[in-house]
Parts: C-alpha cells; structure tokens; sequence
C-alpha cells in the first residue's frame, strides 16, 4: 500500500487541506501551508513521500502550466515597454547583491570559488511565486507586474547562462557553450514567431471547433514547446513561458487560460509542497545562522535597490515599493544551481541546506509581503518619498479637474468616449499600457498615463471633484480598492465598475458603487444608453440598481 503513488499522493493531500484549512482560519497565506506540508511529509518527521521522482515530475506540470497560462496574458512587447526598468534593475540588483552575497559568503568561510557561487544564487528572485501572486490577485498586467516579470524573464536567462557556467568551470562542458546555447535560443525564437506568426492563426478555426481538441491542443503545446527549451539548454520555465507568449495573440487564448487554470492549481500545490519535503531537520541547526543572515540581506537590501533603480527612472514610489515587495526572495533555481556546483566538486553540503533554508525563509517571507503590499503600502508612504522623484512617469503638466473619468481603457470603451463627448463635459481617460496610451494619442482623446490604484494620482487628478467614474477593469481587488477611496473622498460621485460574480458585485454595491457591470447580465451598450438619457445623476441609478439587484437575486436562487 505505501508503495502506491495514488495512496502517498492521497495522503499528501489530506494533510495539506488540513493544515491549508488551519492557515486560512488564522489568515495567514496559503502558501505557507503548502511548504509546512512538505515539511512534514518530508524524510525528518512522516516520511510520506518515497517515490521522490513522481512527485518531482508532478512539480514540474505545475511550473510548465503556470508559467504557460501566464505566458498566454502576455505579448511580445511587454519586455520592449518596460525594458529600460528591466535591465536597469536586473544590473542594480545584480551588482550590489553580488557584492554583499560575495563578502558575506567570505565572512563565513567558504572558499573564493563556493563564495561566487552563493553570491549568484541570491540574485535570483523565484519566478513561481511572483507569477502565482501576481496571478492570483490578477495584477499581471499592472504596470509593477509587467516590470517584475520583465525582470524574472531576463533573470531566467541569466540562470540558465549560470548554470552552464559552473557546468563548464567544472568539466561538465565546453568553453563554446555560450556560443551554443546562442544559436540555440535565436533559432528557438524564430521558430515560435514563424509557427505563432503564420502557422497557428490558420488553424485556430480548426481547434477552437472542438473544445476537448484545444484543451489537447494546448497540453501539447505547453509541454512540447517547454520540453524541447530544456533538451537544448533552457530552463523548463523559460520555455513554458514562451510557448504561452508565442499563443498571446490568438483569439482562443482566454478559452485555453480558463481550461488549464483548475488543472494548472493542482500541481502548483504539489510544487510548494516538495519545496518544502526538500528542508530536512538534521541539518537545519547548521545552516540556520547563515540562512538567517542571507535572508535578512535579501529582504532588506534587494528592495532597496530595486526601488532606488525604478525612483531614478522616474517611477512612482507605489510601483517601486510593489515591484520591490514581488522581487524579495531567492528562486528555487538557486537551489538547483547550489546542487550543481556541490556535485560538481565545489563546496559542500552545507551550502545546500543553507540555500534552501534561504529559499524558504524568503518565499515566505515574501508571501506575506505580498498579500499585505497594499497595507504596507499606505503605512509606509510618506517614508518611502525618499525613493521618488519629485517629477515621475504619471504626471502631466496640467491636470485639472474632471467632471467625467473613464479609468481602463478596453475595445469596448469607445462608446463611453462618445457618451462623454455627448455630454458635453470634460473628460480623461486613465491607462498605464504605453501602446493604449499611443492609441488614445492617435484619437485625440484626453488622456492621462497612471496607475489607477497609485491613491496620490487619485488625488492629483481631484476624483473628489468627479461627477461620473466609469472602470472598465475587471480585476476585483483593484475595483474594491477605488470603490473604498471614491465613496471615502467622493461619496456623491457616481461610480460604475465591472464585477463577474453575484458576491463581487453585492460588495461593490454595499460600498456605494452606483452600479455595477456583469458582461453576462448587463453590458456596456446597455448602461451607455442610459447614461445617455440620463446623465451623471445620482439619483437616476437608484431605481435601477434596485431593478437589477431584484434581477440577480432571482437568477442567483436558481
């Protein structure tokens, strides 16, 4: 019977809804509960696990889907926008981090060449739980999200490029490696652009006929494109994010992300619990004041460089302090590289528990960080001023007062333009995507560059002055979060957002939200209507916010 995947599995879960159910009693992250899973399960206290290589494999489909679904919410552009914060960053936080982690290694008596080797494995931030966070909390596409992928993408590259190093230092490979592995990743490139290009659009017809066909389609893509990334040299990563990339444009991509997202979550929790099973107590004694020290370093000077980098850019200090927060740990490559260069001759053993432990401390540290980044945000602002500059990327010369506001800007936001040029009052449109700002430029629409949930861009743009506040975003948080502000600063404004389930909507409307949007109840074309007939006038959406509630209520008891 312990022989018997399915019972160790079996078990592994059981535990891991216990203690995830514990967490979430006292609010804590459920990540944190997935790794003390592992923990005990692991080889020091119930040794639950014995076939070590299924579950390995089983962590590995949770990686290849996640960085997959999120690849598929991506465009070839993001690095383009944002690549001057990307590099930027990545060398500021390469070449201070690299210094500390060096002298520390030193101070602790690892030899010159084991040294470099733990000062490398602390520049790297895990791309898994950055992603999972940002995805979680549907804040891929924020500005600080597109920034902090921008960075794990080009830090990925730099693992890999690590990896072969030591691979080489050590006699595992050959000085034209590089050259190699070059070549490689050009003609990998070219070939998602040609197939992704010309290739696939031809035949989404074909697929998008057949649910179950697209649901394989999209298994064998992910699998097959990041498969054949890690038989060239890459990173199972690297190309499972790719091979979502290379599918961003296609219309079928949000039928794929919503297939793959219950199966995606399923082994996503058996990846944090082998992080976890990998920690064992016999060593922990010895690699706990090292750990300790490396992870202080990593939470305390990482986003301080980070934001001092994007604050001499010109970002604003939430984008910096949120991008930060998301960057505030060490990668489970890092683990992977320790394991390497120990096997491979340099160091010991105890270089291995003290990355991991490191990984540990950080990932959950950060995980706290980054479900309470907006708290800590608002605790902090006034100190973190010291990072921005007095002149940043949101601002404009002359902002105003605007009696209509369209925040997001969508295909379908159009008409609430043409409803706003109707009404005859002045209006502007807020978004922080660089090409929709370009787009509003080439319409000659009043528009504004920022982040709407940035509270002090707020209150620049004097929201508390606004008659009507139309989101058209759909992220729920960011939605709660204005809905908070508007009705605290403005409460006779009238404020319109999006919701998709009957409890989203039922709190925005408890807030004060005028009323709110459900694609599958009540569309755009419908509430621009009227608002034509109607106007900005608060009082007009009373009976009609009753007539709708009336509506989703009946639909709800069914």
């Amino acid at each position: 019977m312990e022989e018997s995947i399915f019972y160790q599995l079996s078990l592994v879960m059981v535990i891991a809804a216990a203690v995830s159910l514990l967490l979430r009693a006292f609010r804590q992250p459920l990540i944190i509960g997935y790794i003390l899973t592992g923990i005990l399960v692991g080889p020091s206290l119930l040794h639950v696990i014995h076939s070590a290589e299924a579950f390995e494999s089983f962590s590995q489909i949770g990686i290849t889907l996640l960085l997959f679904v999120i690849g598929l919410g991506l465009n070839v552009g993001i690095v383009k926008n944002t690549g001057k914060p990307t590099f930027a960053t990545v060398g500021i936080v390469f070449g201070g981090i690299g210094i500390i982690g060096l002298v520390a290694s030193l101070l602790f008596g690892f030899s010159l060449q084991a040294s470099l080797v733990m000062a490398c494995a602390l520049l790297f931030s895990s791309t898994i739980i950055v992603v999972k966070s940002l995805s979680d909390k549907k804040e891929q596409n924020r500005l600080y999200g597109q920034i902090a992928i921008g960075v794990l993408l080009v830090e990925d590259l730099m693992a890999t490029i690590a990896l072969l190093l030591v691979s080489t230092s050590t006699g595992g490979g050959s000085a034209g490696g590089f050259i190699d592995l070059l070549m490689k990743g050009v003609a990998l490139a070219a070939a998602l652009t040609f197939l992704g290009g010309w290739v696939l659009p031809k035949l989404s017809r074909l697929f998008a006929a057949s649910q179950e066909l697209l649901y394989v389609f999209a298994l064998a893509w992910a699998f097959g494109v990041a498969s054949i990334f890690q038989v060239l040299g890459f990173s199972i990563e690297v190309g499972a994010l790719f091979a979502g990339v290379a599918l961003a444009h296609l219309p079928y991509v949000q039928a794929i992300a919503s297939k793959l997202k219950p199966l995606r979550d399923f082994f996503i929790v058996l990846f944090f619990i082998g992080l976890g099973e990998e920690l064992g107590l016999d060593n922990l004694s010895a690699a706990l004041v090292p750990a300790l020290v490396f992870s202080t370093l990593i939470m305390v000077f990482k986003p301080l460089l980070i934001m001092t980098s994007l604050g001499m850019l010109g970002y604003t200090k939430q984008t910096s302090f949120k991008t930060a927060v998301h960057l505030s740990q060490i990668s489970e490559f890092s683990i992977v590289l320790v394991v390497l260069a120990v096997n491979s001759g340099i160091g010991n053993q105890n270089m291995i528990a003290i990355t991991t432990l490191t990984a540990l401390l950080t990932i959950a540290a950060s995980a706290y960080l980054m479900k309470y980044d907006d708290r800590l945000y608002k605790r902090f602002s006034r100190q973190l001023s010291f990072f921005e500059r007095t002149k940043t990327k949101k601002e404009i010369k002359s902002i105003g007062h605007y009696p209509l506001m369209l925040l997001g800007y969508n295909e379908g936001s159009n008409a609430f333009v043409k409803t706003f040029r109707a009404m005859k009052k002045r209006y502007v449109v807020i978004d922080y995507d660089p090409d929709v700002i370009e787009s509003l430029e080439r319409q000659h629409i009043h528009h504004l560059y920022g982040d709407v949930t940035d509270t002090e861009l707020l209150e620049e743009i004097n929201v508390h002055k606004s008659e009507l506040i139309i989101s058209t975003i759909t992220s729920a948080s960011t939605n709660r979060m204005l809905v908070d502000y508007i009705m605290k600063t403005n409460d006779k404004a009238v404020f319109i957002c999006h919701a998709d389930t009957f409890e989203q909507a039922e709190y925005l409307y408890k807030a004060g939200a005028a009323f709110v949007l459900m694609p599958h109840h009540i569309g755009d074309e419908h509430i621009n209507q009227f608002i034509k007939r109607n106007g900005a006038t608060p009082g007009a959406f009373t009976k009609y916010r009753g007539q709708q509630m009336t509506k989703l209520g009946n639909i709800a008891m069914y």
